[in-house]
């Protein structure tokens, strides 16, 4: 046989396309040529695969070798193609005999030893080779990414293995031994317990975990904003196995070790300084790759001192906080990262210190201060919660501990699985129209909102979010919505005529 095709797979953003490895060996000159857009890393490999060959006991033809990696305008970057390119030359010059391995997928980067070294954003090609009903060879290095798949998948250590394994001597190991998904196996979270009164604030938290809700604090220097947002997923709801995968490819993508920089079936937290780009808030470069939004899907993302933080890069925060993505644009092709998180947001209202006579909010410094954010970012945001200094005998004195993050989780769990059993998301992912259909107040109900509306000057997207709001306040009382639900859910927009005063004037 001079001529053989084996499947492997490319990587772009968190998707994992086919790429077909096509090898002839024809007479000529000894030579070694990969077309199909390969960058660096994969014309290098003809020297990798050469060696490992030689050194796998195996001979490399001396004849002209062709290989193509197809699709051709599908740019191809990385070691991973060197396993499937070896395999292909091993085939097509008959060394392993007569072989059909249509039902056969091959990802890994040699050593000169003929070693199988682990490659980056291996889970997506897993998940994208078991929709496909083939089997995936894989590095021993990543097989706990793939044992995340309930597969078939195997993994080898050197290419003798694999060679082995395909003429049917010795068979690989199955990638097996998925991590539990019990929360008592989970990180341990800081808990709710350790906060001291701030009863507004814990209740924003729980509704927010509830609803899916983004949340901003508000409040001096010192009253706690920091403490209530890293606590916020200890009371979040566990990820449905789907949310889990997606998390993990984004992790595999972006290069982080499971079991070291972050846990299967955990909730992300992420917390990016406030000098940050845009590019490392949403992600990009030449090659793009996630950045904190993508890192943060499903899970938290937390902004702390948000006027801070550059006006432009808050503002590529828009898109992904409607639908949940980010598209990258580059001369090479578009990528598209998941970015489904929830933000919380914490600011001082001034950066003067705060002495606790005046109206800190109405002083000139809060007004310039506030101006720093746009109004439409913060009209993204559900929940406007101020945390206010603690009075110093509850500070000094409180001997109680709060409610444990359990108990609240408990609540929320209970709220979740009611929103999944009557419209499959959480609240804050509703379209308008669900919105309208599932939440539907009566005519004195209606009348309170427009008087609220003209009141508070509510724009549409303010108004909808109220209402998604109020409707998970219901869900935590299983209830339907009522008008104390509605007043409630409003008192949490009651900074939304102080900050657009400020961004007004």
């Amino acid at each position: 046989m001079s001529l053989a095709t084996i499947y492997s797979r490319a990587r772009v953003g968190v998707a994992s396309p086919l790429v077909t490895v096509e090898t002839h060996i024809s007479n000529g000159l000894p030579s070694l040529n990969i077309v199909g857009l390969p960058e660096a890393a994969v014309r290098e490999s003809k020297d990798r695969v050469r060696s490992a060959i030689i050194n796998s006991h195996f001979e490399f033809p001396t004849r002209r070798v062709t290989i193509n990696l197809a699709p051709a305008d599908l740019p191809k970057e990385g070691g991973r193609y060197d396993l499937a390119i070896a395999i292909s030359v091993l085939v097509a010059s008959g060394q392993l005999g007569e072989l059909n391995l249509g039902d056969t997928e091959f990802i890994g980067e040699l050593a000169l030893s003929g070693d199988i070294r682990g490659v980056s954003g291996l889970l997506p090609s897993a998940i994208a080779c078991h929709q496909s009903n083939r089997q995936l060879i894989l590095p021993a290095d990543n097989q706990a990414e793939a044992a995340l798949v309930e597969g078939h998948s195997v993994f080898a250590k050197h290419l003798t293995q694999v060679t082995a394994h395909l003429l049917q001597q010795t068979a690989l190991p199955l990638c097996q031994g998925r991590p539990e998904t019990d929360l008592s196996v989970r990180q341990v979270f800081k808990d709710m317990r350790d906060v001291k009164g701030q009863y507004q604030a814990r209740r924003a938290l729980e509704v927010a975990a509830a609803g899916g809700h983004n949340l901003l604090f508000i409040g001096p220097a010192g009253t706690g904003k920091t403490m209530l947002a890293s606590r916020l997923p200890s009371i979040m709801p566990q990820m449905t196995e789907a949310e889990a995968l997606s998390v993990a490819s984004v992790q595999s993508v972006a290069g982080r070790k499971m079991g070291q920089d972050w846990h299967w079936s955990e909730r992300p937290f992420r917390s990016p300084h406030h000098s940050c780009s845009a590019a490392a808030l949403v992600g990009g470069g030449s090659i793009p790759k996630p950045g904190e939004a993508s890192l943060a899907h499903c899970g938290v993302l937390f902004l702390d001192e948000l006027p801070e933080f550059d006006r432009k890069v808050l503002e590529v925060l828009r898109e992904p906080l409607e639908n949940g993505e980010v598209h990258i644009s580059r001369a090479r092709g578009q990528v598209t990262f998941p970015a489904r998180f929830q933000l919380v947001a914490a600011m001082n209202a001034s950066n003067e210190a705060y002495r606790g006579e005046q109206d800190y909010y109405q002083s000139s410094a809060s007004q310039k201060y506030l101006k720093k954010l746009s109004a439409p970012f913060l009209d993204r945001i559900d929940l406007h919660v101020e945390v206010p200094p603690l009075p110093s005998d509850v500070l000094v004195n409180a001997q109680e501990e709060g409610e444990s993050s359990d108990s609240i989780r408990l609540r929320v769990e209970q709220a979740v699985a009611r929103q999944r059993a009557r419209q499959g998301v959480q609240n804050a992912l509703l379209s308008g129209r669900q919105l309208e259909a599932i939440c539907a107040l009566s005519e004195e109900d209606k009348r309170f909102m427009q008087q609220a509306l003209d009141t508070l000057k509510l724009s549409a997207r303010a108004y909808h979010r109220v209402l998604k709001v109020a409707l998970t306040l219901a869900d935590l009382n299983d209830t339907s919505v009522t008008r104390a639900h509605l007043m409630e859910s409003l008192s949490y927009r009651k900074m939304e005529k102080t900050l657009t005063s400020a961004l007004s004037s």
